[in-house]
């Protein structure tokens, strides 16, 4: 099954027989900003105009439990997450296109989530709502209630120590920016740097200037180049599991399965007694 769908693909699509349900997952990392400048509102984006018969989902409160000791995005409880998804519509017989705002990044946890508890046909939209040519809509719909039953499992889940030992025996890829990797800079969490083993692969460079993925087989040759062989083992980890989700994503584009650390550097970091290394190189 395709891990992601063109516009013009899900246009055509929405007139068939059996149109997928649209998720509409806008969200943006919270950071510090000028007095007085408004917070990103998803909700208020979707309200001023979205995917026609799109429902919102909200990723701090439906797609992550609160934030603690589990790290910033931990995974929402499987009770709370089937209620938001069967309250938005989910049904495990309908295919499901996630989109945001084109960053990719919450349409991919979205994705992850719905994948890694049993849904059979989930997409991303290549491009977030900035691909869409189509009109937009105001209307919020009252989708019927869905009958999705979450089920974990079908896709992997590394926790720390898993984490920590695929860094070793396979490919562990930190999906954030190379500076917070390297340790030079960390705006977010406790301390900066690295989990010990992990390789720099920035999920910025697997698209284009416009927020689409590269094409499959540039994305493999990235991957390789990085580390991954065929058979290899692969994790990824980002600073909450929201970025990393969309390098599992981008693995997925190139053909490659990947375990996602959900809990990731905000987790990681939180305990003193993990080590953290520093620098360019993996070690």
């Amino acid at each position: 099954m395709k891990a992601i769908i063109t516009a013009t693909e899900l246009a055509h699509g929405l007139t068939g027989a059996h149109p997928p349900l649209l998720l509409d997952v806008r969200w943006q990392l919270g950071v510090a900003k000028a007095a007085g400048a408004p917070a990103f509102d998803g909700r208020a984006e979707y309200a001023a105009g979205h995917l026609p018969g799109a429902v919102f989902v909200d990723l701090d409160a439906e797609l992550a439990s609160a934030p603690g000791e589990r790290g910033r995005h931990p995974l929402p409880g499987l009770a709370e997450f089937g209620a938001a998804m069967r309250r938005a519509g989910v049904s495990s017989a309908r295919p499901v296109v996630v989109y945001d705002g084109g960053q990719g990044w919450a349409a991919a946890r979205a994705w992850w989530l719905l994948r890694w508890t049993g849904h059979p046909d989930v997409r991303v939209l290549d491009g977030g709502l900035p691909a869409w040519e189509g009109p937009l809509s105001t209307d919020v719909p009252a989708p019927a209630e869905g009958d999705f039953e979450p089920v974990p499992g079908a896709a992997g889940l590394l926790d720390a120590d898993a984490a920590a030992a695929l860094a070793r025996s396979g490919v562990l890829l930190d999906a954030r920016a190379a500076e917070r990797y390297r340790g030079d800079v960390e705006p977010i969490d406790r301390v900066g740097g690295h989990i010990p083993g992990a390789v720099s692969a920035p999920t910025t460079e697997n698209v284009t200037a416009d927020g689409r993925f590269l094409p499959a087989g540039e994305l493999r040759a990235r991957f390789e180049k990085l580390g991954v062989s065929e058979g290899a083992e692969v994790g990824v980890y980002c600073g909450s599991g929201v970025s990393g989700a969309h390098e599992v994503l981008a693995l997925a584009v190139a053909g490659i399965p990947a375990a996602l650390y959900v809990g990731s550097w905000s987790e990681w970091s939180a305990d003193p007694s993990r080590p953290v290394a520093t620098g360019p190189e993996p070690q």
